[in-house]
């Protein structure tokens, strides 16, 4: 082929693709009438990390495998979930967590209500015990799994949805069990500071292996970034909410200045990598539709930061006076206490403006961006405008304010519809198996492959 047929090529090409939804219907079918047995396709995949494409076989859909192999035991059956069940499904516990939190602290609550959060936070535990254990069977059977995984620079970001997940299972823990006795308090302080260090982990290993190892331009940068840093905002409020119910002042007050460290680790981070995104958007345009989702993730540690700087500051005016924080307990710890109390509304409220314009920007990529696929992604709905009502929630009761009070009601009920919504879609996904696919498998496939034609010859 000559190179000045290549451009009149690729225009016939690129029109074809335009021709609409005929085009796009019959073009599909004429590729699998004329492609040869046992020759694989690429379609797009059910991963939000970078776009990646999962391959499905012309004949065999359980697995993936080279012609002319049998279909490996890993790639068929519930070796194949366990081997491609990524950290990204526990995303499904933030979302069903912070609708269980959400429908228990409603401003305009009802006690059949209170039940109603008792089911999800239930549901949550079920899945998030399954999830767990379908984690540990994959390192523990694949451990190559592990390091592919690590050195994917798309899938390895969700590690930070474990953190997060078990943090709504520890708040419900103690809007739920406390009532229970000291032990309950103190079992949900114990899973707080394994949060915590796993919190910390992600937040800053893995920003130093996507600087130290992943090879990404800024064109192909999403939010998703803010996922391992995100989990130190979370554990943080979790703290807040944690040292409230601590029996032990000395105890509350070492978890309050955690907290507070917490807080700074995360939020640091965060405005440095949304600086990075916006300016991503602005030189690269919004991200590709199968990604679109992710335009919502900004909003998640901005609300979520707002509600535990202000639930630090109740709890700091609540504690200080008691301490020698501020010297011997009387007038400064009390005026120490005041002015983070102060300081944490006043900074809710900055945040809390600051994610509305994010969450502004998100709803205006997706009324822009039409049939875009369903993914685990799509969890990025839940959790971010989850938190940010936590935050609406909270200066509605800090403020005694109807209006920031409805607008939580308004934002509980359209996180409650968004879960429905997600969660149908991934039940049906699940069922018929295409949601399950690992992206970083991909690296680790042709020498598996390698290996059985091996054993076959």
């Amino acid at each position: 082929m000559s190179t000045s047929e290549a451009p009149e090529i690729h225009r016939r090409t690129s029109t074809s693709h335009g021709n609409g939804v005929l085009s796009s219907t019959v073009a599909p079918l004429q590729r699998v009438l004329s492609r040869p047995q046992g020759v694989e396709e690429e379609i797009p995949g059910p991963d939000l990390a970078l776009g990646e494409k999962t391959r499905k076989h012309n004949h065999h859909k359980d697995g993936v495998h080279s012609p002319g192999l049998k279909p490996s035991k890993d790639d068929i059956g519930w070796r194949r979930i366990v081997r491609n069940f990524t950290p990204s499904w526990f995303a499904v516990n933030m979302g069903t967590g912070i609708v269980s939190i959400l429908i228990h602290n409603l401003p305009y609550n009802a006690a059949w209500l209170q039940y109603v959060s008792y089911v999800f936070f239930c549901l949550n535990i079920s899945l998030f015990s399954v999830f767990l254990v379908l984690t540990i069977l994959r390192y523990t059977l694949y451990p190559e799994i592990w390091f592919a995984m690590i050195n994917h620079p798309g899938q390895s970001l969700f590690l930070g949805t474990f953190p997060m997940g078990f943090a709504t299972i520890i708040n419900m823990m103690i809007f739920v069990c406390a009532q229970w006795g000291d032990w309950a308090i103190y079992l949900a302080w114990g899973f707080w500071w394994f949060d915590v260090v796993v919190s910390v982990a992600c937040a800053i290993l893995m920003p130093f292996i996507v600087m130290h190892r992943h090879k990404i331009q800024l064109q192909q940068t999403t939010a998703a970034l803010l996922l391992p840093v995100v989990p130190a905002v979370v554990a943080s409020a979790s703290g807040g909410i944690i040292a409230e119910v601590l029996p032990n002042k000395d105890h509350a007050i070492t978890t309050l200045v955690t907290s507070y460290i917490l807080w700074g680790i995360g939020e640091s981070m965060t405005m440095a990598i949304l600086a990075m995104y916006f300016h991503r958007l602005m030189l690269h345009n919004l991200p590709p539709r199968e990604l679109i989702v992710s335009v919502f993730l900004p909003v998640g540690p901005l609300g979520q930061g707002g509600f535990g700087i202000q639930q630090l500051g109740k709890v700091a005016l609540q504690l200080l006076p008691s301490t020698q924080a501020f010297g011997p307990a009387g007038s400064d710890a009390m005026h120490g206490g005041e002015v983070l109390y102060y300081l944490g509304v006043f900074l809710a409220f900055v945040m809390w403006g600051a994610g509305l314009g994010w969450l502004i920007i998100a709803a205006a990529s997706i009324i822009t961006t039409s049939h875009f696929p369903f993914n685990m992604g799509w969890w990025g709905f839940t959790f971010p405008l989850g938190v940010f009502t936590t935050c609406t929630g909270m200066l509605a009761k800090e403020l005694s304010s109807t209006f920031f009070s409805v607008l939580t009601m308004i934002f509980s009920i359209a996180v409650f519809l968004l879960w429905c919504v997600v969660a149908v879609g991934t039940v049906l996904q699940a069922l018929s198996g295409e949601i399950f696919f690992a992206p970083c498998l991909k690296d680790i496939r042709p020498k598996e492959q390698q290996q059985e034609a091996d054993r076959t010859v």
